[in-house]
């Protein structure tokens, strides 16, 4: 909920109790399907978690679950590809809330259950573009990003949307240690037409299943057309600003990630070609299959017009 004092809550502003009482039933059915697990990594024993299905998603066949959750990047565990599946249970989820503040008229914190208010759920198989040169396609469940953002409402001069992950060395191993592999926490950003167009999603789910821990348990962000690193994970700030934020990647090597990062088959990394990517599950090593990386992700026709007169070469 968005914790407020007493006398700041209107009348108009209850809940009947009898709307109250069916919606903590749903919740407490979605929260037995594991979104608030206890940290526990989603096991045999979750129950599933449904969502319609979305006019976005792509017919592509999917990457399997065990490669999905199997395969990640996510620092705060470790560096290797499969330290978050190895590592992640031991971070807890529940309460989870996210802080909503900066140029927006209804700041607050917001628990996971008044998030998951914001709009009904929706199953959306997106392709997932990393800039080592991997891809996947997830069957997300999530809800546009814009749901959320039209109920805080950004007022006028807010251009940026500016996202934040939590730092808990105590639960997370790769936060641990003289030597970090990043300046905590991660951070990312998007531009605020960016952030409400409908391809943005906040994910709380995959696979029919409610999100594991290494996959950015309980609220992670899905922008399918830029590289995943910009999909940031387990998010608890989000922050409405007039000028662009910096961003993890960014600020750690900025002559090779940039703001943007839009998949761009044009745009090469300094260390190796985006010219084409590796599907994951379509084989390893010197026998896996290429393919070519599309532009955008695939998602030129949908978002292409955000970049209009922009030089993607320069803006990369």
């Amino acid at each position: 909920m968005l914790i407020r004092r007493p006398p700041d809550i209107a009348s108009s502003e209850i809940t009947p109790r009898g709307i109250y009482l069916r919606r903590r039933e749903l919740l407490a059915g979605l929260f037995a399907a594991g979104l608030a697990g206890g940290g526990k990594p989603l096991g045999a024993e979750a129950k599933p978690l449904q969502g319609v299905k979305s006019a976005f998603s792509t017919n592509e066949p999917l990457t399997s679950r065990e490669d999905a959750t199997s395969y990640n990047n996510f620092y705060e565990f470790g560096t290797s590809k499969s330290d978050p599946a190895q590592y992640a249970g031991s971070l807890k989820t529940e309460p989870w809330s996210v802080k909503i503040d900066g140029l927006v008229d209804k700041p607050g914190t917001y628990t996971l259950e008044d998030i998951l208010r914001s709009a009904p759920l929706e199953e959306r198989i997106y392709r997932l573009r990393c800039v080592e040169g991997w891809s996947m396609v997830i069957p997300w469940l999530g809800f546009s990003l814009s749901a959320l953002l039209n109920r805080v409402q950004p007022q006028a001069n807010a251009r940026f949307i500016a996202f934040e992950t939590l730092v808990r060395p105590d639960e997370m191993k790769g936060q641990r240690g003289l030597f970090q592999p990043l300046a905590w926490p991660y951070v990312e950003g998007l531009r605020l037409d960016e952030a409400m167009h409908p391809l943005t999603i906040l994910a709380v789910g995959m696979y029919g299943e409610t999100l594991p821990n290494q996959n950015g348990a309980p609220l992670r962000l899905v922008v399918p057309w830029k590289y995943g690193f910009k999909s940031i994970k387990s998010i608890v700030r989000i922050r409405a600003v007039e000028k662009q934020p910096k961003t993890t990647w960014q600020m750690m090597a900025p002559n090779e990630y940039g703001f943007y990062s839009n998949v761009n088959p044009e745009v090469d990394h300094p260390r190796w070609s985006q010219a084409t990517e590796r599907r994951i599950g379509e084989g390893s090593g010197l026998f896996a299959k290429r393919r070519p990386t599309l532009m955008l992700n695939g998602y030129a026709e949908q978002v292409g017009g955000l970049y209009a007169g922009l030089d993607l070469r320069a803006n990369y």
